[in-house]
């Protein structure tokens, strides 16, 4: 495949840049709740509190970016990736956990900041009708640098108990902050190249129309069940069945490999069935995938079957995974009715809102409810919502009209 990025243009420091922020990025997701576990105490229900201040920038970045209008994507990329690196450094200090959580929160302000500029960067750098490929070479190395920050953290804490460090020591941990924070730096130092594009993207604006109402219940119901399972999947494999950050890091790189593959198919899959088939089918599909992943060790007690359990669980929390890259089909069913372009766009940005609505309200009240009722009822919500997200979809007209181009 032909490299799809202009010569000259900035490309280079752009890819080095997005492999080592994936990287970062899964030195940060594989040890974060070992280390909120391990190193503060953190229960269901702290968890909860805490995905509700980390998805707040999330929730105001439409406010946000229009703050920003007049400053260039490679800025924006350039002062998100300073804020991520303030945040994930400052995770070494001795404090409090509450001063632990803010961290957290400036860090997903630096993470939520480059989210929707990354694509729009490559928009700018790809070839004359390059733009998808474009976008599929930055996932790839996405992808691939998530896959070796995994292995990052599996070697840090593989090899440290053998250097004679406490396996789930501090140090450890610190040396994963360490990392991801040097890591942040050298992509802030990426967006200096002389070849950037210094000019802003057209910023998606927030947009609510009347015909758009089915993909707003969409993004609603398919926030909350998501939500719960982002947020309380890790901490069902630390709290119930005692992973270690190596397990958990081994378990994301497959789930990375696993999307590298299925990502595609299912591309393909949508553009042969229809993306309200695949919506149907998806959500259907995770109805059960909650259900066994809440119940498995009640069903299956390790007492008596040993080993059962974390097996069911550990498909489940792949499929999941693999069944997120269905929300491509959601994103189909907006483009065949939108009007154009920047319909479309302000369109999904809203969504992105809507969803970050619902998930600050879904992580705090499903650590409560873990608390009060068990790990078994909060799945068993999570999949009430996956169901009413099928029933939603199936208003979506059997004949679909054709998709704007």
């Amino acid at each position: 495949m032909s490299f799809p990025f202009k010569p000259r243009s900035g490309a280079v420091p752009f890819i080095i840049y997005s492999a080592l922020w994936g990287v970062l990025f899964g030195c940060f997701m594989s040890t974060l709740n070992n280390y909120l576990t391990d190193i503060h105490g953190f229960s269901p229900k702290d968890r909860g509190w805490l995905e509700f201040f980390r998805e707040l920038p999330g929730l105001s970045l439409v406010f946000i970016l229009a703050l920003m209008y007049k400053v260039s994507d490679w800025k924006i990329m350039r002062w998100g990736a300073a804020i991520a690196t303030v945040g994930v450094t400052a995770l070494v200090l001795p404090v409090h956990y509450a001063i632990i959580c803010f961290f957290i929160t400036v860090w997903a302000l630096g993470e939520h900041i480059i989210m929707p500029v990354r694509g729009a960067v490559a928009m700018q750098l790809a070839k004359p009708d390059k733009g998808g490929r474009a976008l599929g070479f930055l996932s790839s190395i996405g992808n691939a640098g998530m896959i070796l920050g995994f292995a990052l953290v599996w070697s840090v804490f593989r090899v440290g108990p053998k250097l004679g460090f406490k396996p789930n020591g501090i140090e450890l941990y610190n040396t994963v902050w360490l990392t991801a924070g040097a890591l942040a730096f050298i992509t802030v130092l990426c967006t200096l190249s002389k070849h950037v594009v210094d000019v802003p993207s057209k910023r998606p604006k927030l947009l609510i129309r009347k015909k758009f109402s089915i993909f707003y219940a969409l993004e609603l119901s398919y926030g909350a069940r998501k939500q719960i399972f982002l947020t309380f999947a890790p901490m069902v494999l630390i709290k119930i069945y005692e992973f270690r950050p190596e397990k958990v890091a081994e378990l994301m790189a497959v789930s990375a490999l696993v999307n590298m593959f299925f990502g595609p198919w299912v591309g393909r899959l949508t553009d042969r069935l229809g993306y309200r088939t695949i919506m149907i089918a998806d959500t259907l599909i995770l109805f059960w995938v909650c259900l066994l992943y809440g119940f498995a060790h009640v069903i299956f007690p390790p007492e008596t079957h040993p080993g059962v359990a974390v097996r069911i669980v550990i498909v489940n929390f792949l499929l999941d995974t693999a069944l997120s890259t269905t929300s491509m089909a959601t994103s189909l069913y907006v483009k065949s009715v939108a009007s154009n372009q920047d319909e479309l766009t302000s369109t999904l940005s809203t969504g992105i809102s809507a969803n970050h609505l619902v998930a600050i309200i879904a992580a705090p009240l499903g650590g409560w409810v873990w608390v009060k009722y068990g790990v078994e009822t909060l799945f068993v919500f999570s999949a009430i919502a996956a169901l009413i997200n099928s029933g939603i979809a199936a208003l979506i007209p059997r004949r679909e009209p054709k998709i704007n181009t």
